[in-house]
């Protein structure tokens, strides 16, 4: 059966890129050093295969069709087609069909209803922690695209719910895989409103306190309460939703956080200790 080997969390702004010469020395050392960590604690599980969450960022769906969760099924997935993201060094990435459609199967019998794409480009959103990581052997990707975009969201509740049935597919899948779950994005940033540029730290700490120490209602009462007061791109908080779902909501370690103004997110890094596998 297959097993998860590691669950991460980090921010994927796209300034990290186009803006980063603008980083501040100190910032960009804590930054990179942080990618750089989580890169050693993937490199380290031997991943055989890594579940991707993240949002869409416009460059498959658009407002006359945004599914709420999207797994990629097929046996690759296009780079990312932004300017900016030129030099990533992976046009193509494989992918593991056999394990995405267990994922879908999997939701269905649970009464979960996902959509699924054959052919996907991933963007930024995927691209630059696996870029920024600093990996020297990419496992397969299987991208888990969930919105957090365009209104309406799923619930945090139910984005939890998700990593609880991730968890469960993975460990009952037959071939002997070992798998990890990347959450990309956020925390707190603004994108294309009249408060872009603005870091809401206290929100970004009390998010970690909660996922910390909280408990899955607390940290779910809290989300859905401060997300709408806080920037727009804060809702990626959900891709760690996820992630904390899949991690049975307990055993978050925080790797860094520091908001960076010159990439106008709070960006955080973090990790959760593997569950323990369905006796």
């Amino acid at each position: 059966m297959a097993s998860v080997a590691g669950i991460w969390a980090a921010s994927h702004g796209p300034l990290l890129v186009r803006n980063w010469q603008a980083v501040p020395a100190a910032q960009k050392d804590r930054l990179t050093a942080a990618f750089r960590e989580l890169g050693r604690r993937v490199s380290e599980a031997h991943l055989d295969v890594l579940i991707e969450v993240s949002p869409d960022h416009w460059t498959n769906f658009f407002l006359d069709n945004i599914p709420a969760v999207c797994f990629g099924v097929g046996e690759e997935h296009g780079g990312p087609a932004e300017p900016f993201m030129k030099e990533f060094p992976h046009p193509q990435l494989r992918g593991h069909p056999g394990l995405a459609m267990h994922l879908a199967r999997s939701a269905f019998e649970a009464d979960f209803e996902p959509s699924i794409s054959h052919r996907l480009r991933l963007d930024h959103g995927f691209c630059i922690p696996l870029w920024k990581m600093g990996l020297e052997r990419l496992p397969r990707i299987v991208p888990m695209i969930v919105n957090s975009i365009e209104p309406p969201l799923p619930s945090l509740r139910r984005c939890m719910e998700w990593g609880l049935l991730l968890k469960h597919a993975i460990e009952t899948y037959a071939e002997p895989l070992r798998v990890g779950v990347l959450a990309t994005g956020g925390l707190s940033h603004s994108i294309g409103e009249r408060t872009m540029g603005d870091i809401d730290e206290p929100f970004d700490r009390e998010c970690i306190r909660l996922f910390s120490e909280g408990t899955p209602a607390e940290l779910a009462a809290f989300l859905e309460m401060r997300l709408p007061m806080t920037g727009n791109g804060a809702h990626e908080v959900r891709n760690w939703a996820v992630a904390h779902g899949a991690a049975g909501c307990r055993g978050f370690r925080l790797v860094d956080y520091l908001p960076v103004p010159a990439v106008i997110v709070g960006c955080s890094f973090a990790a959760w200790e593997p569950p323990r596998a369905a006796a």
